[in-house]
């Protein structure tokens, strides 16, 4: 007989991992207690010592689905005999060391009760166990009892309580555990907030049928919903958001309603139907945009996502007539929503009535609200499958605050972020946590975000920044709120240049020390030269960056606004191919044609770049693709659509010009797309020869650095083609391949990457 203290880590709180391991140690016949505390899940056992290691064995062979055990360690003494039987206790508090649980789906076994008319949760909208539902949207602190969550006002009724304080139950300790009779209510308000009487579901069904887009309060915040077959439905969406070309995100029932709209393999419907519930993009049917006209204009693809709340299921459930059972769960139906986030242009994600009310008058005609509060916005992730891993475009619901393991430790670190599509990161010991995205900075709305959300990690961390990081780029919100923290709190300060934090970020992920390669490819970069980097070949080293080459320069008449109008960028190429004259006749629409061949001609707000963003927008901009674009990154995704359709083509034999500063320069490609007759094979000429000129780029540097790996990052990775024949070509070539997995490729990651240069270079000062 032996007495056994064993702590388990990671996420293990709001998962079911007590009520497990109680059911474990009565199997086996031991004798002890477990419970919650700052570090994750503590246990005191006794009883025979093989039975003791067959439990230590099985809390990490068989968690509980939610679960994710990082480690368990234990320590043995003589047995006592002071225990009877096996209880859970109550919390321990303490300085927190564990982590919180991201919101899940509703499971099956919930959604199986939530139809069930003899079940007193039947239609329950906030129905869930500790297999699904919200966690840290509604987490306040940690440890994570309701107490400390957004449910603690609501007092369960007997008959939840007694479920919440029975282990066998799948409710034991389930923290939003509810009912009807005592849990969250839904109200139904019209266009000007008067309440209207009736199921509020069924006046949401009525009016999303009869073509009204309805504002949905969810689990992370506000959607708008509307039919998204309904063609006059999505224009007034549209122009109430004012987003006229941007695609929208659409939810259908289950993976067999998807295959109407979608066209995808047996990886991509696994990804729709995880408990993250990503929106996932996916290649359209044929008959898609006959259908769903107005809802992805021009893309290849669309983005689909499966209900991940009672709620959904619920309007799914009213506006297919109410059947009957749970079996038309698993059939086809056509109906399809448009399920985008509820925030006016710019600005965050709506999490409540007040915000609603003021933010979202003129864009809804009706809202569906409840009374559980959302302490914390996280909109939907966006995902797709791209060679053979999932890959982010957005990490949101579903996966934040979920820990990223480093490869080394230190003082915590705070981590500020990009421009656009920030996040923000904390670091504690060798754990990094990334917050949910937050978005652009250019709104004062989402810059009060970014502060909120720096509160709350270091609260629920229960953390204290010792040092922070920040871009390079002076003007950037995310710069001044990081030099302010840091003069506040006395903390030393370090600037990291855009593209160092891109490839630092993959290192981070992929726990690399040691020096790599990084092909850096965005939009954007403030580089250590003052310049505008985004197509950068580096050398990284932990803190140290050695720029080995770059793409050669473009000029970008009018500065920013020539990322916003690639029509600029293909007069810039013609400019440089003396074809000046071209101009003009190319582009008669533009009334600003004539004057930027004058500043062309004088070098007048004419900054260079080295982005390959923009390489790809002079691309579009010859190719007659796009002359401006609706949105970021529209004109390189028409191209990579057009070049999808047309399929492979042999890349040009032009030979690439490598200067004596190993500049890469595809200015011979772009003389070709100029003189290019068919917009799709020229599409496919530009994707097939930048891949094989960039894959010869990186493997003479990897040969003369003697470098085996090669890290991939920045925006222009989430294109396919492109990520996909480089992983191909490098991989053949006898090169370690990394990409980011647990992050986006795009700036979603940088706020990682700083975080783990900073934290390296504290280690070197320590």
């Amino acid at each position: 007989m032996v007495h056994a203290q064993i702590r388990v880590s990671g996420q293990v709180q709001g998962v079911g991992f007590r009520p497990f391991v109680y059911r474990v140690a009565n199997e086996l016949g031991l004798a002890g207690w477990v419970r919650n505390d700052s570090e994750g899940v503590e246990i005191a056992v006794e009883g025979e010592k093989p039975q003791v290691l067959r439990l230590i064995e099985r809390l990490q062979s068989e968690p509980p689905l939610l679960a994710r055990v990082e480690k368990v360690t234990h320590d043995f003494a003589a047995a006592t005999g002071g225990f009877s039987g096996f209880a859970i206790t109550e919390s321990k508090a303490g300085r927190v060391l564990t982590g919180i649980a991201p919101d899940m789906a509703i499971c099956p076994d919930c959604l199986s009760e939530l139809f069930d008319p003899a079940d007193r949760r039947y239609r329950h909208p906030f129905i869930n166990c500790i297999h699904c539902g919200p966690r840290y949207t509604l987490t306040a602190r940690l440890p994570y009892d309701r107490a400390n969550t957004s449910m603690a006002k609501f007092k369960q009724c007997p008959a939840c309580q007694q479920e919440y304080d029975t282990p066998t139950t799948r409710r034991f300790h389930a923290q939003p555990n509810a009912c009807p009779e005592c849990g969250p209510r839904l109200s139904m308000f019209d266009a000007y907030w008067n309440q209207l009487a009736g199921d509020a579901v069924t006046t949401a069904a009525e009016r999303i049928g009869a073509g009204q887009v309805v504002a949905i309060k969810g689990i992370g915040g506000f959607h708008l919903v509307c039919d998204a077959r309904n063609a006059a439905s999505v224009e007034k969406l549209r122009n109430g958001k004012q987003r006229e070309e941007k695609p929208f995100a659409v939810m259908v029932l289950n993976t067999q309603s998807a295959r109407r709209y979608a066209q995808f393999r047996e990886q991509d419907a696994a990804l729709l139907e995880t408990g993250e519930r990503p929106i996932v993009l996916l290649r359209k049917s044929a008959g898609c945009d006959a259908e769903l006209a107005g809802i992805a204009p021009g893309l290849p693809g669309i983005g689909l996502m499966l209900p991940y709340t009672p709620l959904h299921y619920l309007l799914f459930h009213e506006l297919l007539g109410r059947p009957a059972g749970t079996d038309w769960l698993r059939q086809a139906a056509p109906l399809a929503l448009v399920m985008t986030s509820a925030n006016p242009g710019g600005e965050p994600l709506v999490r409540d009535d007040d915000e609603a009310r003021n933010s979202l008058f003129g864009l809804a005609d009706a809202f569906l609200t409840h009374d559980r509060d959302i302490l914390h916005r996280c909109d939907d992730s966006v995902m797709k499958w791209q060679g053979r891993t999932p890959t982010f475009i957005r990490r949101a619901r579903g996966y934040t605050p979920r820990r990223i393991v480093l490869p080394y430790s230190g003082p915590s670190v705070l981590a500020c972020g990009a421009w656009l599509k920030n996040t923000v990161c904390l670091t504690r010991g060798n754990e990094a946590f990334v917050s949910q995205h937050i978005g652009d900075l250019d709104h004062i709305g989402t810059r009060e975000m970014l502060d909120e959300t720096v509160a709350y990690l270091c609260d629920i961390l229960d953390v204290q920044p010792q040092a922070v990081a920040h871009d390079l780029h002076p003007d950037f919100y995310s710069t001044h709120y990081a030099q302010d923290y840091a003069a506040r709190q006395g903390l030393p300060l370090f600037a990291v240049q855009h593209h160092h934090a891109h490839i630092a970020a993959i290192a981070a992920e992929h726990r690399i020390t040691g020096p790599l390669l990084g092909l850096a490819l965005d939009g954007v970069g403030l580089g250590t030269d003052g310049g505008a980097w985004g197509g950068e070949l580096l050398r990284v080293t932990g803190t140290d960056c050695q720029r080995l080459g770059h793409l050669a320069p473009l000029r970008m008449p009018g500065g920013d606004r020539a990322a916003r109008e690639p029509w600029r960028m293909a007069a810039a190429a013609l400019f440089d191919m003396n074809r000046s004259d071209e101009i003009l006749r190319r582009f008669p629409e533009q009334a600003a044609a004539a004057t930027v061949v004058d500043m062309l001609q004088r070098k007048l707000n004419c900054a260079e770049t080295s982005s390959m963003g923009r390489w790809f927008d002079a691309a579009a901009g010859l190719l007659g693709v796009k002359e401006i674009q609706g949105y970021e990154g529209q004109a390189a995704m028409l191209l990579e659509g057009l070049a999808e359709r047309h399929g492979k083509v042999e890349p040009l034999a032009l030979g690439y010009i490598h200067t004596a500063q190993n500049d890469l320069d595809l200015h011979p490609l772009l003389a070709k797309l100029a003189d290019c007759k068919d917009a799709g094979y020229g599409a496919a000429l530009f994707h097939a020869t930048v891949a094989t000129a960039l894959c010869a780029w990186v493997q003479r540097a990897a040969a003369v650095s003697r470098t085996g790996h090669v890290a991939l990052g920045g925006g222009c990775f989430l294109n396919g083609i492109l990520s996909s024949a480089l992983n191909e070509s490098l991989t053949a070539a006898g090169l370690q391949v990394l990409t980011a997995q647990q992050l986006p490729p795009n700036d979603g990651a940088v706020s990682l990457g700083q975080a783990a240069i900073a934290l390296q270079h504290l280690k070197q000062g320590a």
